[in-house]
């Protein structure tokens, strides 16, 4: 039958992919956000989030401080592919959120499993025809600069699509890319791949969930089930294959909250599930709606232990906005 041999989690934020003396892009686009939203369910604006809460974390705005977490992050990111390396697994599942890369308003799944032999990668429009060399790297980090193909993994999709409806977990399915130039797979699936696969041609199974866009977005208590359900529908499968499973993406921004984050590390490293289990709505919205990805993650990961994790809270402002980054390991053997 197949069998998990692996687990990782991974941020994907253009952070990652960006020199820590660019970061000051993304602090731009913080500064102009009208709708930042805060783990209580708030959104305010820069202004009214910097006259509430002040520019407390000034003293962390310095490019020294800046290039020592992006050494951090990147060896903690060579650290995941050193472990995917090691697993060799025969097929990647990837949990992942759609930002209208592949679906938008005219049709958006809560849950959605890709089953077809080739995964087409979506050219980033969000470019709108700009071409600062900053843009282009994390389009090309993203593998969104143009349409990339990459291997599925339709057996054992198939076999999932079966396990899960047999478990009642409803679930949405997809077997091709139309029109390829204009929609296709987006950066939870292609920095992934880039970044982590060391350029073999693993096939990936991408598990779609829709995070950022009410008003059907699972809540954490239905993530962890379906998580549950998924590890059930691989383990029936027939076939013969070591399978990975990847959560992309989170944690908590454009605002970062440590509290959060490391709330939701602690769970996952000490087994706490009631505590993933019950993460209120208000504090998922916007980028940390990503941390449903993890908590997905989890409940399929629940039989492995967390055995490496690395997290950097990375302010881009005086006043807190940026990405809380995350990097997690589950697996049977201690990581060093």
């Amino acid at each position: 039958m197949a069998h998990i041999v692996l687990g990782l989690g991974s941020s994907h934020t253009p952070l990652l992919i960006l020199p820590a003396d660019e970061w000051i892009h993304r602090a731009d686009a913080d500064r102009k956000n009208p709708k930042l939203s805060l783990s209580d369910g708030r959104y305010l604006s820069y202004e009214a989030l910097k006259a509430e809460v002040g520019e407390r974390h000034a003293g962390s705005i310095n490019l020294p401080e800046l290039q020592r977490k992006e050494e951090i992050c990147q060896r903690a990111l060579d650290h995941l592919a050193d472990a995917l390396e090691a697993a060799a697994p025969d097929v990647a599942i990837i949990i992942g959120d759609d930002q209208e890369e592949l679906f938008n308003e005219s049709n958006q799944p809560a849950l959605s499993i890709f089953y077809g032999s080739e995964v087409v990668t979506s050219r980033w429009h969000a470019l709108g025809g700009r071409t600062e060399p900053w843009l282009r790297k994390i389009s090309e980090g993203y593998l969104m600069d143009q349409p990339h193909v990459l291997p599925g993994a339709p057996e054992l999709a198939l076999d999932i699509i079966k396990g899960l409806l047999d478990g009642d977990i409803d679930v949405s399915v997809s077997r091709r890319v139309d029109a390829a130039s204009e929609v296709g797979f987006g950066h939870a699936f292609g920095f992934i791949v880039n970044r982590l696969f060391r350029g073999r041609s693993t096939p990936i199974l991408p598990v779609l969930l829709n995070t950022y866009y009410p008003p059907n977005v699972l809540s954490s208590r239905r993530c962890h089930d379906v998580g549950k359900a998924l590890r059930r529908a691989i383990e029936a499968s027939p076939l013969n294959c070591r399978v990975a499973v990847i959560a992309s993406g989170g944690l908590s921004h454009f605002v970062v909250d440590e509290g959060l984050d490391r709330k939701i590390i602690g769970a996952l490293s000490t087994g706490e599930e009631e505590v993933l289990r019950n993460i209120p709505r208000g504090a998922l919205n916007s980028g940390s709606s990503e941390i449903l990805n993890w908590i997905l993650a989890a409940g399929a990961l629940d039989h492995l232990p967390l055995t490496w994790s690395e997290y950097q809270p990375l302010y881009r402002t005086a006043i807190g906005t940026g990405v809380g980054v995350a990097f997690a390991i589950w697996s049977g053997k201690q990581a060093a």
